[in-house]
């Protein structure tokens, strides 16, 4: 637009967290006289009187933090970053695609199954060297897939760093114990929520505690990842709306695996 004398835009959005071009017009612009930008602010009714009143009632009966986003236009103050990219980015090895598996290292892994034909299926392994967790290798499928071909494929490479038994989450009850079991590969169900895994991650990355491959669909998630406060005030953190968060979730399933392996001391080889 810099070349062409005289051109126009206009933008219109309903406001959502506290970041983005959005965000950062409106701290730029909004209510600045003089500012060669006119950032217009207002509800719903003010802009469309015909909008039922009813409907936005309702809507705020039923979830008010989102109503006073999407009818009151105001930005919402319950959903924040998860962590900064300068932390993430502060973790990655650059270059680093891959390590290759090394005799007496001990290494833990975690998937995220999927059904094929909507999310990835995603793998994370790693091991721990010291007070580090380090990132050894990432897989992702994204679909359509067939997921019995993928589990062969993730238990094969498995087999290569030596690993027996992973851990994911309960996705498709008996499913994915079942096929990883006909592979060779013990499954176990997570015992820690998501969320509960993204916090406990949180200071890992923040303190630099973690190696990361150079991924950039990796980094990307683990970035746009929201920290919601519910009504109850209990923290929840997962994707945004139409968001994905596959591989984030595998590295902070993995990240706790090497971590309680730390606490529990040296363990045998199980392979």
């Amino acid at each position: 637009m810099s070349t062409i004398p005289g051109s126009l835009l206009l933008a219109a959005s309903s406001p959502y967290a506290r970041r983005g071009e959005l965000w950062r017009a409106w701290k730029d612009h909004h209510g600045k006289e003089g500012s060669p930008v006119l950032c217009w602010q207002a509800a719903t009714r003010c802009m469309n009187p015909t909008v039922s009143e009813r409907v936005i009632a309702e809507a705020y009966e039923r979830d008010a933090a989102s109503a006073a986003a999407e009818y009151g236009a105001e930005f919402r103050s319950d959903i924040e970053s998860f962590v900064s990219r300068e932390a993430v980015e502060g973790c990655v090895a650059l270059d680093r695609r891959e390590l290759p598996p090394v005799a007496g290292t001990i290494y833990q892994a975690f998937v995220d199954p999927s059904g094929g034909s909507v999310d990835s299926m995603t793998l994370a392994i790693a091991h721990r060297d010291g007070e580090r967790v380090v990132l050894d290798a990432i897989r992702e499928r994204r679909p359509p897939f067939s997921p019995e071909a993928v589990v062969d494929e993730f238990s094969a490479l498995l087999k290569t760093y030596r690993v027996a038994t992973i851990t994911g989450d309960r996705y498709g009850g008996e499913w994915p114990r079942e096929r990883f079991r006909k592979a060779g590969i013990q499954y176990l169900p997570a015992k820690k929520a998501k969320s509960d895994l993204y916090r406990d991650l949180l200071p890992a990355l923040n303190s630099g505690q973690i190696e990361l491959l150079d991924y950039p669909r990796l980094i990307n998630q683990a970035c746009a990842l929201e920290r919601r406060t519910a009504r109850g005030g209990r923290d929840s953190i997962d994707h945004a709306p139409g968001g994905h968060d596959d591989l984030a979730n595998v590295l902070a399933g993995v990240a706790d695996l090497c971590g309680k392996r730390r606490d529990q001391g040296p363990q045998p080889l199980i392979w």
